[in-house]
């Protein structure tokens, strides 16, 4: 069976060449000597991860993972490499989100600087890396939220120095702000207006005329809002510059961002080991509290969204990293990760939670921080409803206009993902277009739910040719977004069975996946069925795509005894 779940007592990471597997296992080495004790405490009391820190500078374990290939002085070591970046991440979620963080809003202070044609920023860069720095991502401001449009940073042309500014405004829910090395800032010139003025420039959190004002959150992640007071912007700060500017924030974020489905993993596999471990050896009226019915349904249930989650994210790593101008399906499958597989991480703790119960508030547990965390992701950086929207955009062609492509590999190889920071312009997002999604589905039409799952997922299409969004009703997100959801499912379900054709992945974890999928499916068209809106033949095709997954006692009970086998598997040293 696939090992589909990180274990750092078995994780050897053998997939990866000799220096990879050197540092990841050096990095949960260095989590497990630090030991669960001091982990939690150090969360608690809301302690800055200064030893991590040091651990990866000594290291350069940033360095190594988050250097392009042109700028490691030839070292083969370095280079920005998506596959392991994507088990890093999961390795810093499963120890905590603190970790994953200061590694994540590194990731997007770069992206700008890395996209950039300014060689002196990215030396610079690259050897703040070196030396064990970390950066930061100077986007969003309170005013303004998810709106990437506008900013009140505004830059000033300074007659003193050519191509020079002053900088001054105030930014929000920056991660790192309070060290950052290089801090990369979106902000707009006074003197150009409209998406001509945009400007992306590099501060250094140290200089005189940034203004540290405060961390925003309690807690070990320093998640900062700053000011800059007239901060002078030399030619050689200055990133980028009108709507190159703007596309490389949201290019920038299709890189950062990504990773956030592998947080989430990480922290839902480190708090199931927990509540297995737990619930397996308590006893409760009598009977060990595993023996009841509820209780294995939700495990499967966990288990079951836990693999899927796992099992996407890793399939979506190969299509990002075979990406190019000519195949862009990574546009659709990166707001996937941020919105689908969050929003399950989210579901996978509840389940655990509805089980551990007063257990998962216990203050030295892991599974107590991480529910604390859990929904951070979907929320302040998956932010789901802005993803969803984006992944409707795809949704006609997906369904309706296949076209042929190469076969998209497992990607493992040592290479160098250059492409992140050459996606050029945005937009375009209706006319990317994608493989036959059906071949995927008819290739395990001898699975049960993928079966039944198959008939609501052509349901779907069927609503959008006889009974789709009027006009009116596409203006109306709260019902466009559910017709989201339903399409999300698919796109999940695809990826899904590709990566468990790639993994050998057993038969009844993927007979389970597809059972929560029916169950999802159904649940969102009950949803649509109650909208306002909905039209009668609407109404009809909601009850009419509802199913009922294909229940199979024994099949349940093998996943079960695999869920059980998890006891004990790990537990983390004190």
């Amino acid at each position: 069976m696939y090992g589909v779940l990180l274990n750092p007592k078995t994780n050897d990471y053998s997939q990866f060449d000799a220096e990879t597997r050197r540092l990841l296992r050096a990095t949960i080495d260095f989590f497990e000597s630090f030991g669960k004790e001091r982990l939690l405490q150090a969360d608690l009391k809301a302690e800055w991860v200064t030893d991590f820190l040091e651990f990866q500078k000594k290291e350069k374990l940033f360095a190594t993972f988050l250097t392009p290939a042109a700028y490691a002085d030839g070292d083969e070591a370095r280079r920005w490499d998506g596959a392991r970046n994507a088990a890093l991440s999961e390795i810093f979620g499963f120890y905590g989100l603190a970790y994953w963080y200061a590694e994540q809003v590194t990731i997007l202070g770069l992206g700008p600087i890395w996209m950039s044609a300014n060689k002196a920023a990215k030396t610079k860069a690259a050897q703040q890396l070196a030396d064990g720095e970390v950066m930061a991502f100077g986007l969003s401001e309170r005013s303004h939220g998810a709106d990437v449009y506008s900013t009140d940073m505004v830059l000033t042309p300074n007659a003193e120095t050519p191509g020079g500014f002053t900088a001054s405004g105030t930014k929000y829910y920056i991660g790192n702000g309070n060290v950052a090395g290089m801090v990369s800032v979106f902000g707009r010139r006074a003197d150009v207006e409209g998406p001509e003025g945009y400007v992306f420039f590099a501060v250094d959190s140290r200089h005189p005329n940034y203004n540290l004002i405060d961390n925003v959150v309690h807690g070990q992640m320093y998640v900062s809002t700053f000011s800059l007071d007239d901060y002078p912007i030399s030619a050689d700060d200055v990133l980028h510059t009108g709507p190159e500017a703007f596309a490389a924030a949201l290019n920038t974020v299709n890189v950062g961002k990504f990773n956030l489905c592998h947080g989430s993993v990480g922290m839902a596999t480190h708090s199931l080991y927990e509540a297995i471990t737990h619930a397996n050896n308590r006893i409760l009226y009598g009977n060990p509290v595993t023996d009841f019915s509820h209780v294995q349904g939700n495990f499967v249930d966990a288990f079951a969204r836990l693999s899927a989650m796992k099992l996407f994210s890793d399939r979506a790593v190969d299509y990002f990293r075979s990406a190019s101008l000519d195949d862009r399906r990574y546009l659709l499958f990166n707001p996937v990760t941020k919105s689908k597989v969050t929003s399950e991480g989210e579901s996978v703790m509840t389940l655990l939670l509805d089980v551990v119960a007063a257990k998962g508030y216990e203050k030295n547990t892991y599974f107590h921080e991480a529910n604390r965390y859990i929904g951070w992701l979907p929320r302040l950086e998956g932010t789901v409803h802005v993803n969803v929207a984006q992944i409707l955009k795809f949704m006609p062609n997906y369904l309706f206009n296949p076209v042929e492509y190469p076969e998209v590999r497992t990607r493992l190889d040592a290479t160098d993902d250059a492409f992140f920071f050459a996606q050029g312009p945005v937009g375009g997002a209706a006319k990317v277009r994608f493989g036959d999604w059906t071949k995927a589905y008819e290739s395990r039409s001898d699975v049960p739910n993928v079966a039944v799952f198959y008939e609501q997922a052509k349901a779907l299409q069927e609503l959008l040719l006889t009974a789709a969004p009027s006009a009116e009703q596409q203006k109306d997100l709260d019902f466009v977004l559910n017709i989201g959801h339903l399409f999300s499912l698919i796109v999940y379900g695809q990826l899904i069975i590709e990566q468990a054709a790639n993994t050998g992945l057993d038969v009844d974890v993927l007979n389970r996946i597809f059972d929560f999928q029916v169950r999802d499916f159904s649940g969102y068209a009950v949803s649509l069925y109650g909208k306002p809106s909905a039209t009668q033949a609407q109404q009809e095709w909601a009850a009419g795509a509802i199913r009922r997954p294909v229940a199979d006692a024994e099949s349940f009970d093998r996943v079960w005894q695999q869920v059980k086998t998890l006891d004990g598997a790990y537990v983390m040293p004190n």
